[in-house]
């Protein structure tokens, strides 16, 4: 096996450069693991809709120890109701004297997980509150009794509704943070006997935070993990000096190709290296949700067409398993880590029962840039190295090989490839190290690379779509493929009909939440393939807020995500005071016609939106309502439903006929 013998291969790979593995000056930090982020917001959201065996496989290739990723670490969003990046997670109160601990996913994604890894870390953590919890404000700690009790809610119902034990929960706004609050999380979460849960603060950037724990020692006690999203590998000597824990808790945020895997791979050593973060989670876990919406494709993996059962295992679910497959939390880093002279880095850790682990990763800039935030120029060329191992590992004579070459010229890639094993002479060895590679000489020899039979191929969305929410006790709160934007749409069974709408679709939000995002003044969940042009979608609609009521269907939907209040398209809206609206935008400002409708609360109506080319028309309860023109409108997009304002409503027999 030439690439692990000293060969020359041009003048300057014929010297080695010498690195030393040693525990004798004593060890570094302890490693806390690398994980997946599920939410913030929405990005599990298709995931839940795949058909076995597919879903368990992708569940298999993320968590099932020496498998695929083999994570440590799984964190989830604790949903507020809100817009938090790609969508919105329902929350477990939407109202003050509302519990429901089976609404969303979440739930279901950490009991999968855990069934497959039994010791994976759990984490929690609110981008958004519903808008009891800010009584009347758009900020969620003004009344940090009320948000402490909310968050710990949702810890207890995890315990005694699904058996899950949540080991941290994290805190984080953007503007800023609220020590205050923090104090107080710790004291109702001690309240209540849960000791054991630990907080990572602020989640956001390491600053100020660190130098609030330097100066406030109520707080330091409160605060056991100091934790930063995107931080470059870097950190600050603040954050060193308050000896907490440091972690990535958010990073990566990557089009999950091969200079996305390049990414990863450089980060998850380099973290370390750079920064002393002893956890990295990337966000996110899976992709999968609608590519088109923000950040699309931005996961370990991608899962985005449940109607298929196509996924992809993508090269940083390998990259991952560099790391994850021989290692657990608790390992420890050795102090003899660092950077190689011709560029690249290098990591050790061991379990201090004399097993050792080394990654090593050669990633050039070019290849291994992530979305945030910019990466300063640096140069990596082929090189010679020469470990040699001292104190406690200076009697190993064999470790395993695991290498993953990234190859952007001749695209010949290949990822997680068992090498021969590598015999060790008097404690050292030496690796010949091209450019953009990645190995792990392990002497663990559990690790493998995890395979399935081939997914079923890629296909469109289905150009006939129809559901009628008939489901008298669902797994999931919501209905497969709708993707809410804004408001929640969940299933309700409607016990005052005794006709043929028991069973609908009814969005439930009734008041703005605190929001994470710049959420829209209605609600909206979006669905379909957005290339979708010409099409007739049909849906019954039931107003419930009496003369300011309204509700729409739509097509052509452009915007989701962060976005989705400039979100363009055909909106047909009718409502509780007997008009009817067309629209070119969801905030209504471009009116495409308009006019009387008869339409009232407590009536169900039919509505029926044809588009074919530039011209649109619109049926009510069966008889033609209105046409027009729709020049000024996007040429394609998703079909969508929504309310008026943040109010109920309820949807049924939706349809879509694609051209």
């Amino acid at each position: 096996f030439y690439n692990l013998a000293l060969v020359c291969a041009s003048v300057a790979w014929c010297f080695a450069e010498d690195y030393v593995l040693d525990d004798k000056p004593g060890l570094g930090r302890t490693f806390d693991g690398v994980g997946g982020l599920s939410g913030g917001g929405a990005t599990s959201r298709l995931l839940v809709n795949y058909d076995e065996p597919y879903r368990g496989r992708i569940l298999d290739y993320l968590f099932k120890p020496s498998f695929g990723a083999s994570l440590h670490i799984l964190k989830v969003e604790i949903g507020g109701d809100a817009q938090s990046t790609d969508g919105t997670e329902p929350s477990h109160m939407h109202y003050e004297n509302d519990e429901n601990y089976f609404r969303g996913y979440e739930w279901w994604l950490m009991k999968e997980a855990k069934r497959r890894n039994p010791n994976i870390t759990l984490i929690g953590l609110p981008w958004a509150f519903p808008g009891w919890v800010g009584r009347g404000k758009n900020w969620p700690y003004n009344f940090p009794d009320v948000t402490a009790s909310y968050v710990v809610s949702w810890v207890i119902g995890a315990k005694q509704h699904h058996d899950l034990d949540i080991n941290y929960i994290g805190i984080w706004n953007e503007r800023s943070f609220d020590s205050t609050y923090i104090k107080l999380l710790r004291y109702t979460l001690d309240k209540n006997g849960l000791e054991n849960v630990k907080i990572i603060a602020s989640d956001n950037l390491w600053e100020p935070i660190t130098l609030y724990v330097l100066r406030d020692g109520e707080l330091s006690d409160a605060v056991d993990v100091l934790g930063a999203h995107y931080p470059g590998t870097t950190t600050v000597m603040d954050a060193l000096q308050t000896e907490k824990k440091l972690w990535s808790s958010e990073d990566y945020s990557t089009f999950n190709n091969e200079v996305g895997g390049g990414c990863w791979a450089r980060i998850l050593n380099q973290n370390y290296v750079n920064g002393r973060m002893t956890a990295t989670i990337s966000w996110n876990l899976v992709a999968s949700y609608y590519e088109m919406l923000p950040f699309g494709r931005d996961g370990l993996m991608t899962a985005e067409e449940p109607w298929s059962g196509n996924y992809v295992v993508e090269s940083p679910i390998w990259i991952t398993a560099h790391t994850t497959q021989f290692t657990q939390p608790g390992w420890v880093y050795l102090q003899t880590v660092g950077h190689l002279m011709q560029g690249g880095s290098y990591v050790a850790l061991t379990d201090q029962k004399g097993n050792l682990t080394i990654v090593i990763e050669t990633m050039t800039h070019d290849h291994s840039e992530c979305i945030r935030p910019p990466l300063p120029p640096y140069k990596v060329v082929p090189q010679n190295v020469t470990f040699y191992l001292k104190g406690s590992f200076a009697k190993i004579s064999k470790m395993e090989v695991w290498r993953s070459k990234f190859d952007f010229t001749t695209k010949k890639s290949f990822f997680f490839q068992k090498q021969d094993p590598l015999k060790l002479f008097d404690g050292s060895f030496t690796l010949n190290l091209d450019v953009d590679e990645v190995y792990t000489l392990s002497t663990i020899t559990t690790a493998q690379k995890g395979s399935y039979p081939d997914p079923p191929p890629s296909a469109p969305f289905p150009k006939t779509y129809k559901d009628d929410f008939n489901v008298g006790n669902p797994y999931f709160s919501e209905a497969p493929d709708f993707a809410d934007q804004t408001g929640v749409f969940e299933y309700f069974i409607n016990l005052t009909d005794p006709g043929p709408h028991v069973f609908t679709l009814r969005q439930v939000v009734v008041e703005r939440p605190v929001t994470w995002e710049a959420d829209a003044d209605q609600t909206i969940s979006v669905l379909g393939d957005y290339s979708w042009q010409n099409l007739t979608v049909t849906s019954d609609v039931y107003i419930e807020t009496v003369k300011t009521g309204g509700v729409f269907i739509g097509a052509r939907v452009d915007q989701g995500g962060g976005s989705v209040r400039s979100a363009k398209g055909i909106f047909f809206w009718v409502f509780a005071d007997g008009t009817y609206k067309v629209t070119g935008d969801l905030q209504k400002t471009n009116v495409l016609a308009e006019g009387p409708s008869g339409t009232r609360a407590h009536v169900w109506h039919t509505l029926c939106l044809t588009i074919k080319g530039d011209y649109a028309s619109g049926t009510l309860n069966g008889s033609p309502l209105w046409n027009t023109t729709v020049t000024a409108v996007p040429n394609n997009g998703w079909v969508a439903i929504g309310t008026s304002s943040f109010e109920l409503a309820q949807f049924d027999n939706f349809s879509v006929e694609a051209q």
